[in-house]
């Protein structure tokens, strides 16, 4: 498991881009027959990814959370992007097909991840948060979650929102999750920009195409940069920045958010005459 530290804004201004890489851009989550992990102490996340080739891949605290098991103080949230995936908690198996989700609470003590069939491999993508309680383990389908339908093509936005890990979906202590997917013809995400100074938030960016790009865009309103991401790769957004981006295709993003606040109303808005 990679940490990352956390970084302050006045510092942030001053990175050139392979620091901003290395800080905040997560390259290589779904290599075949074993999982990668980033803690980061953005709100002490860990981001991960597998893509399963053979036997069950076990989830493990390893030496960086400095506890017996991985969930023993923490939750999590599974979302597969790939074939079909088979995750089993506590002797307990839950198949996962395209963008279904698994939230496991804390004391869930052996987590495994398979995918139902080598042929097309499972990719799951995980976030997990501090926890302060046993939540119920729960699986949705993308069908399930709460849907809106955002935006226009005239804007380049038109998209659809699935919240699914959130105070009126999935319960869980902290963690909230949810998928958007951006229609053809339309690029850009959470713009106009916001802030929730509460909460930090990954990205993970996926249905790119071999040649494009996500250009995600983060920073103080007043001091923005940008990331180039290839698809597949995620994205840590400290709570002081912003989070956006425009594609040269469309394509889809699952986005995480841990901290204070379990809401999506405490978000401050930027408007487009502050950014710079």
């Amino acid at each position: 498991m990679k940490i990352r530290h956390s970084v302050h804004p006045s510092d942030f201004k001053h990175y050139d881009t392979d620091r901003l890489r290395q800080h905040f851009l997560i390259e290589e989550l779904f290599a075949g027959g074993r999982i990668t992990m980033v803690y980061t102490h953005e709100d002490r996340m860990v981001i991960g990814g597998a893509k399963p080739a053979g036997e069950a891949l076990l989830l493990e605290a390893a030496d960086t959370l400095k506890t017996d098991y991985f969930l023993e103080r923490r939750e999590i949230g599974f979302i597969n992007i790939g074939g079909d995936a088979v995750i089993t908690v506590d002797g307990e198996s839950y198949e996962l097909g395209l963008l279904d989700t698994l939230y496991v609470g804390m004391g869930a003590r052996d987590l495994r991840l398979a995918s139902r069939s080598a042929n097309e491999p499972a990719k799951i993508y995980f976030c997990s948060a501090l926890a302060h309680t046993a939540k119920p383990t729960r699986k949705v389908s993308v069908q399930e979650a709460n849907t809106l339908h955002l935006g226009a093509l005239e804007t380049s936005n038109e998209r659809t929102l699935h919240q699914i890990i959130h105070e009126g979906g999935v319960q869980s202590c902290q963690l909230m999750l949810g998928v958007t997917l951006l229609k053809p013809g339309s690029v850009w995400n959470t713009m106009p920009a916001h802030l929730h100074d509460r909460r930090m938030e990954a990205y993970l960016y996926f249905n790119l195409g071999p040649d494009a790009r996500v250009f995600h865009l983060m920073g103080s309103p007043e001091e923005t940069r940008h990331l180039v991401v290839a698809n597949e790769q995620a994205v840590i957004s400290p709570a002081w920045s912003i989070h956006s981006g425009a594609g040269t295709s469309n394509y889809a993003f699952i986005w995480a958010m841990a901290g204070e606040n379990y809401t999506f109303k405490d978000m401050d808005l930027v408007t487009m005459d502050t950014l710079k």
